[in-house]
């Protein structure tokens, strides 16, 4: 049971002891008398102690818990911690692979099948509970209350390193007010007798170069650290620091951070749209989006890589989505929450890859048109040394004006002298110059946002502006996501050791930054690629399944759905039983198995920049690193066994600190853990009998203080205990069968 929720006693004629389930479905939350109550105790020696009742009953000494200032504000908060991103760049780039057009259509089915039912059971648990995933999983079952630990490390690592990322993009943003833009063009180096372009840019492009050299000044190796990278180590401490002052305040301060940083990324999004689509070759970029190649859906790794993007797109497992739907009111419509954040990240993720291929059909075209004049210029230095014939051009063809020869003219003068001389044309070194293989270039993650979307935007009138939208919208997103992730730290840490939230949000961001200096060395974006790979995926997997079993076949899915209609005040469609039950396991273990595999047999490596020659190569880990590697995924996971074994052979009790479970049915309690030697106020139903119960100590006694009144009336609780989680004052129109 979580350690702040409460024994419920009332003494009317009779005592009454109701069940777990008849208090909650009679909790009003909004119920502005319940809120403002509170309770006096007075112990023997006549001092009096004033103490806030929670809603939700939590501890006596606890102030209540804090709750979302409008319906509008946590969705968009639920938004902003799903949307990030990764539907800016993980999203597109896997269309792009996968098929175009065809992958939504397998993503779309594993979102109704897995992302909405674990989407919703998240969201159903921590608003009935009304803890975050360390107290959820205890009150579930506290042999299972590892797994919310596990979410907190979890947490903790991705955290670490996606803070990295918003500070490249605020390293990005701050270089980004200048015109030229400083990666427009290669860097010029200049000695006493010539000037020249820097080799390593030569060889790659401008973008690369300064992506690599100028913001990471990557080294060769995660072997080479390099010593830190001063520039990336101030825009963290200002990342970490945004962070800290969003979230100082918990939901009152970052609730209100929300309205910029969820919908302003939106407004950039359709800005970009609109600009790019008036642009020459978007509709290239688009057309090659929704070309579905159907063959590639009978293939299992589409369907499991759009399972892994279904899954962290929504940010299952992380505690974020629990945390914040802790703070609603009971009888909130999660189901509607659910189903309404699930298609917006959808809708988010399609427009953010219609923007993408948008803008990179205008590179393609760019990139086609420079191809086209240099090899136009080879054709007319192979017509001078006589290598060709004059006769192969075409008649309406001025080869003169390389500029103006189009796309479409080429290929045809190619198609003709590769006809013409067939066995020595590859040896003449003409290129295709096909937009199509332009756009099948695949870029991800970083590569896209960083090399080719910057690239891209070198090009855009006024690419200063469009350079500072964009990379504001970066910050935004990421921002989104770190206070749901945050959130997934500080609730379930705060609601079971009572630390105040300020103390803990510094102390965890200093912590954070301290550990976060890994991220930027010279060598850092290599651990990055670590975090990434090996932090999230299998931990989260198994922390996700765990959730759903325990939910199913631990708590019992006949019984949650009972839990359900009584929250929600109707039946949840026999879909969602099934799913639970059934389909959502069986597809998470197959999905956790080919990942498993996967993993086996690729090896741990990662792609290294090169300096000398400035290309990507593909190396393997070090010994050390893959021992890290390892321990990443075992520290992930560590707390669901230890937590297990700890309860199962009875070195930590299960009703330790108040984290005891109960299970029950209406009307009825089924269970009973509290244990009278015990003076635990936090134990969920204390199911003594007033004959049982150790007689209250000489002179205490216990009162009820109503808000706005000037007396006090003695309730007297029977075994002792201050359990009182309803307050009758200023209730005069509740049902007597319901007291």
């Amino acid at each position: 049971m979580p350690k702040n929720s409460k024994a419920v006693k009332r003494e009317l004629d009779d005592d009454v002891t109701e069940s777990v389930r008849d208090l909650l479905s009679n909790e009003d939350a909004c119920d502005d008398s319940f809120k403002k109550s509170s309770l006096i105790v007075n112990n023997h020696e006549g001092e009096g102690k004033e103490c806030d009742v929670e809603e939700g009953g939590s501890d006596a000494e606890e102030e209540e818990r804090p709750a979302w200032n409008s319906k509008l504000q946590y969705i968009l908060a639920q938004v902003g911690f799903s949307v990030g991103l990764g539907n800016v760049w993980r999203f597109p780039y896997l269309c792009q692979k996968n098929g175009g057009g065809a992958y939504l259509v397998p993503y779309l089915i594993l979102l109704i099948l897995i992302g909405i039912p674990l989407f919703f059971l998240e969201l159903a648990v921590g608003q009935r509970i009304r803890r975050g995933s360390i107290g959820v999983w205890n009150y579930i079952s506290p042999r299972l209350g590892g797994i919310g630990f596990a979410s907190c490390v979890v947490c903790f690592f991705v955290a670490l390193y996606y803070n990295v990322i918003i500070s490249w993009s605020l390293f990005y943003f701050s270089q980004s007010f200048q015109q030229p833009l400083p990666w427009h063009e290669c860097p010029l180096v200049k000695n006493k007798t010539s000037t020249y372009v820097v080799p390593e840019c030569e060889k790659s492009s401008a973008t690369t170069y300064y992506w690599y050299r100028e913001a990471l000044d990557i080294s060769d190796s995660i072997s080479e650290s390099g010593g830190l990278n001063w520039k990336m180590t101030v825009c963290l401490l200002v990342a970490w620091s945004m962070v800290c002052l969003a979230m100082i305040k918990g939901i009152q301060s970052s609730g209100k951070v929300m309205y910029f940083s969820s919908l302003f990324p939106y407004v950039v999004l359709v800005c970009f749209l609109v600009r790019s689509l008036l642009l020459k070759g978007s509709m290239d970029g688009i057309r090659h989006m929704f070309t579905p190649k159907l063959e590639i859906m009978l293939e299992a790794k589409v369907w499991r890589e759009a399972a892994t993007q279904v899954f962290f797109a929504l940010g299952l497992g992380f505690g974020g989505v629990i945390a914040f739907s802790s703070y609603n009111k009971r009888d909130n419509n999660c189901h509607f929450d659910a189903v309404l954040v699930s298609f917006i990240n959808f809708f988010t993720s399609v427009l953010a890859t219609l923007v993408v291929f948008a803008v990179l059909g205008f590179k393609a075209n760019i990139m086609n048109s420079k191809c086209v004049a240099m090899n136009t210029n080879k054709i007319l230095t192979l017509l001078g040394s006589g290598i060709l014939e004059q006769n192969l051009i075409p008649h309406h063809m001025n080869l003169t004006q390389v500029n103006q020869v189009s796309g479409e003219d080429y290929h045809k003068m190619i198609d003709h002298i590769k006809g013409v001389k067939q066995d020595k044309f590859e040896s003449l070194g003409l290129e295709a110059c096909s937009i199509e293989d332009e756009l099948n270039k695949a870029v991800q993650g970083t590569g896209l946002a960083f090399i080719a979307f910057t690239e891209a935007m070198t090009h855009f009138p006024a690419s200063p502006f469009w350079s500072v939208m964009f990379f504001l919208m970066l910050v935004n997103l990421g921002l989104g996501s770190m206070f749901g992730t945050i959130e997934g730290i500080l609730t379930p840490l705060i609601d079971t050791f009572k630390v105040r939230k300020e103390f803990l949000t510094v102390g965890c961001c200093v912590l954070a930054f301290s550990i976060g200096l890994l991220f930027v060395q010279r060598s850092g974006n290599y651990f990055v690629t670590m975090f990434d790979d090996y932090s999230a995926t299998l931990p989260l997997l198994i922390v996700v399944i765990l959730e759903n079993v325990a939910i199913a076949w631990f708590y019992g899915i006949d019984k949650f759905f009972e839990d359900l209609k009584d929250m929600l005040g109707f039946t949840p469609y026999r879909f969602y039983y099934y799913m639970w039950k059934y389909i959502t396991p069986i597809l998470l273990m197959v999905l956790l198995c080919s990942s498993f595999i996967q993993l086996i047999m690729t090896p741990p490596s990662y792609s290294a920049w090169i300096q000398e020659e400035a290309i990507e190569k593909t190396l393997r880990f070090p010994p050390w690193g893959i021992v890290v590697c390892i321990s990443l995924v075992v520290m992930a996971i560590l707390p669901v066994p230890v937590v297990f074994g700890l309860r199962y052979f009875n070195i930590i009790s299960e009703n330790t600190s108040g984290l005891s479970t109960v299970s029950y049915k209406k009307g009825r309690i089924i269970k009973e853990t509290a244990r009278p030697e015990e003076d635990d106020d936090a134990s969920l139903i204390h199911g003594k009998s007033p004959s049982e119960a150790p007689s209250p100590m000489p002179g205490n006694s216990i009162y009820r203080k109503q808000s706005g009144s000037g007396g006090t009336d003695v309730d007297t609780a029977p075994n002792g205990r201050y359990g009182i989680g309803y307050l009758m004052a200023d209730m005069p129109d509740m049902p007597e069968s319901d007291l």
